[in-house]
């Protein structure tokens, strides 16, 4: 107890100096977590992925569609739970800047293909009896104030005309790992249009959802898919659904590099900070050494005294800047629309990364005034004047 009261006392002597240092840690700390939050937001959507789901879409491009009658060819492999079909849908609500996933979908298939997006049976029930119903997330409804009922206008782009779609159902996320900010209407609705309006357009889909019994299959169940459709018209590339989005995201892989490397970074800025200030505490204390060297104290003894008082001020700091992180991304969030960032939360291993920085960076920035206070002679230390 004594010696932890010593460091404390000795940490804070010059009180100005190691507040100061630990407000930059710490403001270095909040800035790495912030930054490693954005990192593992934009990635969610690849870990949130389900093992046993696999995406069959166009082989050219994602942009082609795929016939409608796929479906059937496709659950006839054995492996296969259910099929669902998606479309891209698009177009715009309110303006341009108001962005969040707006497709058709197969309802019944896609919900059977996607148990975390909860929706209250009563609410289902309605959704797949009402052909220009739709859903639409928690966190969407927050966002914009949707309410069971309400009238969802879209201007289309993708495909054109006015769109009234009545909102039926809120899905409730199982937990904050999955996307709140999408909405789902019926392709039938979509495809009843395209052969009044569009008949060329008809009877086409973006992209087949298949829920697998065993993940195991995945690479047996994709090889069979694609086999089925190759030489075809519209031949077929089966992923599982973390490649599929992987595939997403691969254009901004630099930038995404580029945040995670200045996270890292941050940590180098944290131990030039924490570094400078134990040197000129070492600098000034070359005399209380070399008085503690003649008093009987081993080199172990300044060596826990010296890497202690580090370790302190490193921990005072990230213990700072982890608090002030969580509220700032909460700050971000609000500030932020939802869609951008559907799943935007300080992950555990946040914490774990910037704890451990820490305390490596502790012992680190003790590494130069430990051999310097070891290495010093009694008689140089005693002499020295600085």
């Amino acid at each position: 107890m004594k010696i932890i009261k010593l460091l404390f006392k000795n940490s804070f002597r010059h009180k100005l100096r190691t507040t100061l240092t630990i407000l930059g840690i710490a403001i270095a700390v909040t800035a790495f977590g912030f930054l490693r939050t954005v990192v593992t937001a934009w990635y969610a959507g690849v870990e949130a992925s389900s093992p046993n789901r696999l995406i069959t879409r166009n082989s050219v491009s994602f942009i082609f569609p795929l016939p409608y009658a796929y479906k059937e060819r496709i659950e006839r492999i054995p492996g296969v739970e259910t099929v669902a079909y998606m479309n891209w849908f698009q177009g715009v609500y309110i303006d341009k800047s108001q962005f969040f996933a707006r497709m058709a979908v197969d309802m019944e298939a896609s919900l059977k293909a996607y148990p975390e997006f909860i929706v209250p049976p009563e609410q289902k029930e309605i959704l797949l009896r009402e052909r220009n119903a739709c859903v639409v997330g928690a966190d969407l409804a927050v966002q914009y104030g949707f309410e069971i009922g309400d009238v969802i206008p879209i201007e289309g782009d993708i495909y054109p005309g006015e769109w009234e779609f009545v909102v039926r159902a809120i899905y409730q996320p199982r937990d904050k790992t999955v996307d709140g900010t999408q909405m789902w209407f019926h392709w039938e609705y979509l495809d009843e249009r395209m052969k009044q309006d569009m008949p060329g357009r008809a009877g086409d889909v973006g992209w087949y959802v298949i829920r697998i019994s065993n993940p195991a299959d995945a690479a047996r169940i994709s090889e069979a898919v694609d086999e089925q459709f190759k030489n075809s018209r519209a031949e077929t590339k089966t992923e599982t659904e973390a490649a599929f989005q992987q595939g997403f995201i691969a254009g901004t892989g630099l930038i995404i590099q580029l945040l995670n490397f200045l996270s890292f970074i941050i940590i180098g800025i944290i131990m030039l900070v924490l570094g400078n200030t134990m040197i000129m505490s070492a600098r000034e204390r070359t005399k209380e050494y070399a008085v503690l060297k003649t008093l009987g104290f081993s080199g172990g003894r300044l060596i826990s005294l010296i890497a202690g008082e580090s370790l302190i001020i490193s921990v005072l700091g990230a213990a700072a800047g982890l608090l002030l992180t969580l509220p700032l991304v909460e700050m971000f969030s609000l500030f932020v629309p939802k869609s951008w960032f559907p799943i935007f939360y300080v992950e555990p291993v946040t914490y774990v990364l910037a704890g451990t920085s820490a305390v490596l960076v502790g012992i680190a920035a003790a590494l130069f005034p430990i051999q310097r206070a070891v290495k010093t002679s009694i008689v140089d230390g005693l002499r020295f004047v600085g």
